[in-house]
């Protein structure tokens, strides 16, 4: 399948078998102001989801030490998805919280922004998706040392 970007054009291929033709089965507008489309492969008949977005300025994360770089969903989302391990938990629903947390910080004044305030998204995400997701979470980006830190964490929890 060929489309145009940024007038280039590019091939799709099955992220399967490699083969070019494929089919769009179902087309969506997300909350995020992107299309999500599913696609299945005309040769091995397997379905997947792709997705377009706008392009828009690049969002900068300053780091504790000073650092910047890049906001990078997919570092985003495999942090969610050591948390969200052995959890009943689907990529989609993964999927639509890192889309949620790009929104946010989009949303924020600043498209620089501090490595805290995208922990603190994070967080409050998966609090809200699974709880023992949240808890594993917090123990590496609170950097939790003993115990004690697991406990008054799950004891803020239980609170709420």
């Amino acid at each position: 399948m060929k489309g145009l970007v940024e007038g280039k054009v590019i091939e799709m291929n099955c992220p399967y078998c490699a083969h070019e033709d494929l089919k769009v089965l179902d087309k969506r507008e997300s909350d995020d102001r992107s299309i999500r489309r599913r696609r299945e492969c005309l040769k091995c008949e397997k379905r997947f989801t792709t997705y377009e977005r706008v392009e828009s300025a690049d969002l900068i994360v300053v780091k504790k030490e000073g650092g910047r770089e890049r906001f990078d969903r997919a570092k985003v989302k495999s942090g969610i998805l050591k948390a969200c391990e052995k959890r009943q938990i689907t990529n989609d629903m993964i999927d639509k919280i890192v889309d949620d947390i790009e929104t946010d910080l989009r949303n924020e004044d600043n498209v620089e922004i501090p490595s805290k305030r995208v922990g603190q998204i994070v967080m409050k995400k998966l609090r809200k998706l699974d709880k023992v997701a949240y808890i594993r979470f917090a123990s590496v980006y609170r950097d939790f040392q003993d115990v004690e830190s697991f406990e008054n964490e799950l004891k803020k929890l239980v609170k709420r």
